[in-house]
């Protein structure tokens, strides 16, 4: 018996070591994809990761190229911050330099796995991400969905690119790292944190093409705003998502109903294997009746829609029953969004497919959790 028990605790030791290699493994084989450099200022100081993916913040306009373009690597980024020296010691890792219109949801999926990695790392307090104001607030929400430490998590990047007399990158860039060492941001999530205010990833929506006060979060409010150094709190955060890594990422395609729309959209977005269509309603959430045509056509072929509005403020309601109606579309079997703008609605059933969830409850109640 005694030689049995000693086999036995030989096979746990073992098996636990191999677990926690294997662990291990993945982990570095995340990460060993990208350029990774370090600035140790001070021992004594905390560290904080940073993810620089390009965007605004890491370009420079150039003559002959006739615009902005890509320019500023991860660690030249950070280099540019003097006063980061003192905060706190920076693992950069750069992940991509491209202009956020590029972004996917792949390269998001990817993105999450490197934040996933580096925040099970005890020493990092935090992680910040450098990313395209154009899509950062969707790109925050799709990370923050496959995430699940309390760590914060803070998207950021600029509105003026690094050759401008007044760039905004460098305080933005300053403030994101101050939220992510900060205790009151424990819990919040992913936010985008630009101008210093603090924005949850579900809610924010860029609002003005080149102000640099470009992102708010509507009647849901901002979570906290930053000043001299320290992160303010404005509002909790109450409902946070966290799925498992997706498997696939379905198709899932956006259609906006307008005056004269016509059904062949929506047919023509599920005959091209569309698993989901999220459509951009008017209103408390209505379409035209030829777009219900076409809705029909959709849910008939085993196609999830989602009911959203192009309305900024306020959420979906089954109210009208006419032909297109939100009512009669909710009868026929189409989800109701909730308070997601059309955008994120889509990241939000594209995650839950790909994930297998298909059942229309479990799906609804995932809109309805806001």
């Amino acid at each position: 018996m005694r030689g049995y028990r000693q086999i036995l605790g030989l096979v746990l030791f073992f098996m636990l070591g191999c677990g926690a290699a294997a662990t291990s493994f993945a982990a570095d084989d995340v990460l060993s994809k990208y350029k990774i450099s370090t600035a140790e200022n001070d021992p004594a100081l905390p560290w904080v990761a940073v993810v620089t993916t390009g965007g605004t913040i890491a370009m420079k306009t150039e003559k002959n190229a006739g615009g902005a373009v890509p320019a500023v690597s991860g660690s030249a980024l950070v280099g540019a911050v003097p006063s980061l020296k003192k905060l706190a010691n920076i693992k950069v890792v750069n992940f991509s330099n491209i202009d956020s219109s590029q972004m996917t949801p792949q390269l998001w999926l990817n993105l999450s796995k490197v934040v996933s990695t580096l925040l099970a790392d005890k020493t990092i307090k935090g992680v910040v991400v450098t990313h395209g104001t154009d899509t950062m607030s969707s790109g925050a929400f799709f990370v923050d969905l496959l995430t699940k430490a309390d760590k914060p998590i803070v998207f950021t990047g600029a509105m003026r690119d690094a050759s401008s007399p007044d760039p905004d990158g460098p305080d933005n860039l300053e403030n994101a790292v101050v939220q992510a060492l900060s205790e009151e941001a424990i819990g919040w999530g992913t936010t985008v944190t630009l101008n210093r205010y603090i924005n949850p990833a579900p809610w924010v929506t860029k609002k003005q093409t080149t102000n640099v006060q470009t992102f708010e979060s509507g009647e849901k409010g901002y979570l906290g705003y930053i000043n001299e150094g320290k992160v303010y709190l404005i509002n909790k955060r109450l409902d946070k998502f966290s799925f498992p890594f997706p498997k696939t990422l379905p198709r899932v395609d956006i259609i906006m109903d307008y005056a004269g729309a016509r059904e062949d959209h929506v047919r023509f977005a599920v005959d091209q294997g569309a698993k989901g269509i999220v459509l951009v309603g008017v209103g408390v959430g209505q379409v035209n009746a030829e777009i219900y045509k076409g809705v029909l056509y959709a849910l008939k072929k085993g196609v999830k829609v989602v009911l959203t509005t192009r309305v900024p403020n306020g959420r979906v309601y089954p109210i009208y029953a006419d032909p297109g109606g939100g009512a009669t579309l909710k009868r026929a079997g189409v989800l109701m969004g909730g308070h997601f703008h059309a955008p994120k609605a889509r990241l939000l059933l594209m995650v839950a497919l790909g994930n297998g969830i298909t059942d229309k409850e479990k799906l609804q109640a995932f809109f309805a959790k806001n």
